[in-house]
């Protein structure tokens, strides 16, 4: 079930060199010691392993520590000079990889496989053979645990907190259980024990106030390469004015996307596009959707995607949705998608590839990650994209009218512990006529200073003065505000 067996096969098909890219280094060296001694005794390899600290020694069975041959030259030379076929794990050994003297000494070792069976199995978090070696190697993929594995972890740290207090038993919440192991999905054994360990040894009990931490933590683990972003706080679509077409429709398919039994018989969602007016609330609405469906929300990056090394911007991204795969069912965020897969310059065959990847990765995805893309200029994205089947709708978020504005003042001036009665609502929100919701924000922020600054208490003057001297960005970028509008009327779903 952890993959014991495919790893005896490619040990057993004498390829000269094993690649195995994994964190949990001390789980494959046990796979591997099993292995070795489980073997017959004819074809009976010993096991040795070999890290730049020790040095070269045998593991397969018990002996003194003799550490000889630290130095990575030194130890393919004592293998190469070998007469006696063994197996030798050399941890961490990726970096000495560059050295062209090392390179020929595995090749070495490699061609003469077939007079001794000398196998070479490099262990690490990532692994470039030379193109020379790829000829000699094949790779093992360590699987993770499946749910039954992850269930009997949570059940072996229940248990060993029960061992340490005498008396004492787990507290477990029946659907907070489920979730937790749900929720571990994705790590190696090392990280979901360390996980659930964390959630247990807290307080000897498995609640549902444990899940936030545990996919926060999860989330560290798996992000090394920075392009994703955890966002702690999502919003409550309370917290939004207006896109009530857009609420609605998220609602109506909540119960699809998160597989409750009353919805089996239904696709789940797959994502949405935002396509806007700047600070209308396109990511607002992207938070909102997280905190309606009840899952975590992840933010994608392209500018921490793109590399000048050829082939790791593919390489970033790859990375980062796969990630976003592990952490479902979660909500993945990418703002201003525009300027991710739009042309780049001199970069349109590094584009190509990431559009190429992005688009493939949404056509066979079968996690539950529902993808919110925010865009402000829909001109500038591929028609591969944007055509239908990529994305189940796309909702054009547009200027407030007057009430979705009259409901954004009051968002605000509640949230700083105004009391509505003392305003002149509708009068304020005639006066902001072509403000986006971002601009509605900043205006009552600016009119506490200036109340502040007159020592007075906010009022509808104060809030009028700011109004009067704010150009919005209706006015200011009249002409290309208009011809956004004017592509949306008839090819997108109005959010109101």
């Amino acid at each position: 079930m952890d993959g014991r067996h495919d790893l005896e096969i490619i040990l057993r098909s004498r390829t000269p060199i094993v690649v195995i890219e994994s964190r949990d280094e001390a789980r494959i060296l046990k796979m591997l010691q099993s292995i070795t001694i489980a073997g017959s005794v004819d074809e009976y390899m010993p096991l040795f392993r070999w890290t730049v600290t020790d040095g070269l020694q045998r593991i397969d069975i018990a002996l003194e520590p003799q550490s000889i041959n630290s130095e990575p030259g030194d130890v393919l030379k004592h293998i190469r000079a070998v007469a006696k076929p063994g197996i030798y794990v050399l941890l961490d050994f990726h970096p000495f990889l560059d050295d062209p003297v090392n390179v020929r000494l595995i090749k070495d070792i490699c061609i003469r496989y077939r007079e001794i069976p000398r196998q070479i199995v490099l262990i690490s978090h990532d692994v470039k053979l030379p193109a020379e070696l790829d000829t000699f190697s094949a790779r093992f993929d360590m699987a993770l645990p499946s749910e039954e594995e992850r269930r009997k972890i949570v059940e072996r740290v229940a248990d060993e907190w029960t061992r340490e207090n005498p008396g004492a038993r787990v507290q477990a919440d029946a659907k907070a259980y489920k979730m937790l192991i749900q929720n571990l999905a994705g790590l190696t054994y090392r990280d979901t024990e360390q996980l659930a360990r964390n959630a247990i040894f807290i307080d000897g009990a498995i609640t549902k106030s444990d899940l936030p931490g545990v996919m926060q933590a999860k989330y560290e683990l798996l992000n090394r390469g920075g392009a994703l972003q955890f966002e702690y706080e999502t919003a409550r679509f309370s917290d939004v004015g207006g896109l009530a077409r857009l609420k609605k429709w998220l609602t109506q398919r909540r119960a699809a996307f998160r597989g409750d039994e009353s919805a089996a018989h239904l696709d789940a969602p797959k994502g949405v596009m935002l396509l806007g007016v700047q600070g209308c609330g396109k990511s607002l609405a992207a938070k909102a959707t997280a905190g309606i469906f009840g899952v975590p929300l992840l933010r994608l990056d392209f500018g921490a995607i793109y590399d000048k090394y050829h082939g790791e911007t593919e390489r970033k991204l790859r990375e980062s949705l796969k990630t976003a795969d592990v952490m479902s069912p979660c909500v993945l965020w990418i703002d201003e998608i525009e300027k991710g897969i739009a042309g780049r310059g001199g970069e349109t065959g590094t584009t190509q590839r990431v559009l190429g990847t992005f688009l493939t990765w949404m056509a066979e995805k079968k996690s539950q990650v529902f993808v919110v893309a925010t865009a402000n200029d829909i001109t500038t994205l591929p028609p591969e994209l944007v055509r239908k089947g990529r994305f189940d709708e796309i909702f054009f978020v547009d200027l407030p009218d007057k009430s979705v504005r009259t409901a954004i003042l009051a968002i605000h001036l509640t949230r700083r512990e105004q009391s509505l009665g003392n305003f002149e609502i509708e009068e304020l929100a005639d006066a902001m006529e072509g403000f986006s919701g971002a601009e509605i924000e900043q205006a009552v922020v600016a009119a506490f200073y200036a109340a502040h600054a007159q020592k007075e208490s906010l009022a509808t003057k104060h809030i009028l003065q700011e109004v009067s001297e704010t150009r919005p960005l209706s006015v200011v970028m009249q002409e290309q505000i208009g011809a956004l509008r004017a592509w949306a009327d008839g090819r997108t779903v109005p959010c109101d």
